[in-house]
C-alpha cells in the first residue's frame, strides 16, 4: 500500500518468526499480532510504499520489487532472519536487521545484514531512509536517548493480515523497572519508564478496528495512577482489551474494579514457578507464591481471566515441580499457562552466569525457543527429564479434565476462555512427544 503519491521507494518490513515458532502459532486458534512493524511503518516518510510480512500467517516472497527490507527477529528467530537476508542480498537488495536479537548481539547481527538498529527503531527510521535514498547508509544505527512516546503515530493496522482476532493492537507504556535475571526487557528498554499523554491513547483507540483491544504494554500496572486514569479514560469507548502486568496489582482492588469497567478480559502475568526460591535466586522477589492464589480469586470476582507465564527449569527445580505445579494451577483455577522452559538468552545476567560456569550447551540460537530444546545444564535433572516434564505438564494442564475443572473453578469469560484452552489443547495433539513425568521414569 502507497502512503501517498509522492512515494519513490519501496521497504519491506519483515516480522520473521522460526520454524518451531510458526509451527506452533499457525496453529493456535487466537494468535495476537506483534506491533513491531506495523508501528515502524507509521513512522515511515510519504516517499516511501510499505509492504509487510508477518510469518506466522504469510510467505516471504523473495522476488518481490523492493528497495530495502527491514527484519524484527527475537533470538529462536534470529538465524532464520540471517537466512532472508541472504535471499535477499544474493538479488542485489540492502537488508536492514533490528529488533530484540540484534539488540542482544549487534556485532553478530551486523555481520548478516547492510545495516543495523540496535534498541527502539522509532528515532533512527526516518533517518536510516534518508541514508539510503543519499546512498550514505550506515552500518548501524541506535538512539542516543530513548522515544519519549508523545505523539506516537497510530500503528498501521492496514499492515496486520490473516488475524481473524485482535488487529487493534497499541501500547500505552513502554518498559518494566525489574531486573529479572532471564529476562530481556531491561537490555531494551534501559529500565526506564515511559508513558503516553492519555488523551493520545483514547484518540488513536477511538480509530481502531474492531472492538477487542491489545495493550503490548511490558507492565501496564507500574505506576497505578497513571493505569487508573487510563481505565477511566478508555470505558466510554467500550473495547474488550487484554495486557500485561504483574501480580501484585491484584490487591488493588481500585485498579481491578476500573480495569473491568473499562473493559478488561484478561491479563497476562509473569507467575513464572510455584518455587519462592526460584523466584529469589533470579531477581524476582516481588512475586510471592504465598499470594498466588489470593491474586487468582480476586482477578476472578472482577471477571478477569489470568494467562500465567510459566517456566520450568530453575536451579531450585528439582523433578517434583511439574507436578506440584500443575495441581497448584489446576487448583488455582488457573484460566491459561503459556509453558515453557528456560530460556537464557544472550547477554541477561542468567546467560552470563551459566556461561560462566560452562552450563550452556549450545550457542545454536534456533534452539533458544523454550518449547522444543533444552539449551543448558539444569542443575537438578537432565536436560531431556526438563523438556520432557515440561511437555508432560503442558499436556496435564491442558488435559480436557484439567480444562473442566479450572474452567470450573474460573466461571470467567468462559464463552472465549473455553475457546482458549482448546485451541491449546488441540495444538499440543498435533505435534511433538506426550513427554513424561520425570518423577515416576519415562513411563
Amino acid at each position: 500500500m502507497f502512503r501517498g503519491p509522492q512515494a519513490k521507494f519501496h521497504v519491506l518490513l519483515i516480522t520473521a518468526e522460526s520454524a518451531d515458532s510458526r509451527h506452533v502459532r499457525h496453529r493456535r486458534l487466537i494468535r495476537f499480532p506483534q506491533l513491531t512493524m506495523p508501528l515502524l511503518a507509521a513512522y515511515t516518510p510519504p516517499t516511501w510504499r510499505v509492504s509487510h510480512v508477518d510469518e506466522i500467517v504469510q510467505t516471504v516472497d523473495f522476488d518481490l520489487n523492493v528497495d530495502l527490507v527491514g527484519i524484527t527477529a527475537n533470538t529462536p528467530a534470529a538465524p532464520h532472519a540471517y537466512y532472508l537476508a541472504s535471499e535477499f542480498k544474493k538479488r542485489g537488495i540492502a537488508v536492514v536487521i533490528g529488533g530484540p536479537h540484534a539488540t542482544l548481539m549487534p556485532d553478530e547481527a551486523e555481520q548478516h545484514a547492510d545495516a543495523i538498529v540496535v534498541g527502539e527503531g522509532e528515532l533512527v527510521w526516518a533517518k536510516l531512509l534518508q541514508d539510503f535514498e543519499d546512498r550514505d547508509l550506515q552500518k548501524r544505527y541506535s538512539n542516543a536517548e530513548l522515544p519519549d512516546l508523545k505523539s506516537m503515530p497510530p500503528p498501521r493496522w492496514d499492515l496486520i493480515k490473516g488475524r481473524a482476532y485482535g488487529k487493534g493492537v497499541t501500547i500505552a507504556t513502554r518498559g518494566c523497572p525489574y531486573a529479572c535475571s532471564y529476562c530481556t526487557i531491561p537490555q531494551m528498554y534501559q529500565r526506564q519508564m515511559r508513558y503516553r499523554p492519555i488523551g493520545e491513547v483514547v484518540d488513536e483507540i477511538r480509530q481502531m478496528p474492531g472492538r477487542a483491544l491489545i495493550l503490548w504494554d511490558d507492565n501496564i500496572g507500574v505506576n497505578r495512577q497513571y493505569a487508573k486514569e487510563l481505565f477511566q479514560a478508555i470505558a466510554p469507548l467500550h473495547r474488550w482489551w487484554t495486557s500485561q502486568a504483574t501480580v501484585d496489582v491484584a490487591f488493588d482492588e481500585e485498579f481491578l474494579t476500573l480495569a473491568h469497567v473499562s473493559g478488561c478480559k484478561a491479563l497476562f502475568l509473569g507467575l513464572e514457578t510455584i518455587s519462592q526460591a526460584s523466584l529469589h535466586s533470579s531477581n524476582k522477589k516481588h512475586n510471592q507464591v504465598s499470594q498466588y492464589r489470593e491474586a487468582i480469586a480476586r482477578f476472578h470476582q472482577h471477571k478477569i481471566a489470568v494467562q500465567a507465564g510459566t517456566v520450568f527449569g530453575f536451579d531450585h527445580d528439582d523433578k517434583s515441580i511439574f507436578r506440584t505445579s500443575v495441581d497448584f494451577y489446576r487448583e488455582a483455577g488457573l484460566d491459561s499457562a503459556t509453558i515453557s522452559v528456560l530460556v537464557p538468552f544472550p547477554n541477561t545476567p542468567i546467560f552470563k552466569e551459566l556461561d560462566r560456569q560452562g552450563r550452556i550447551l549450545t550457542y545454536d540460537w534456533s534452539k533458544y525457543n523454550g518449547k522444543k530444546d533444552v539449551v543448558f545444564q539444569p542443575a537438578l535433572m537432565s536436560p531431556n527429564e526438563l523438556l520432557m516434564g515440561t511437555e508432560w505438564a503442558a499436556r496435564q494442564f491442558y488435559a480436557i479434565p484439567a480444562i473442566a475443572e479450572r474452567m470450573w473453578r474460573s466461571k470467567t469469560g468462559l464463552w472465549w476462555n473455553l475457546v482458549r484452552n482448546l485451541g491449546y489443547h488441540f495444538s499440543l495433539r498435533n505435534f511433538g512427544s506426550i513427554g513424561f513425568n520425570p518423577e515416576v521414569g519415562c513411563g
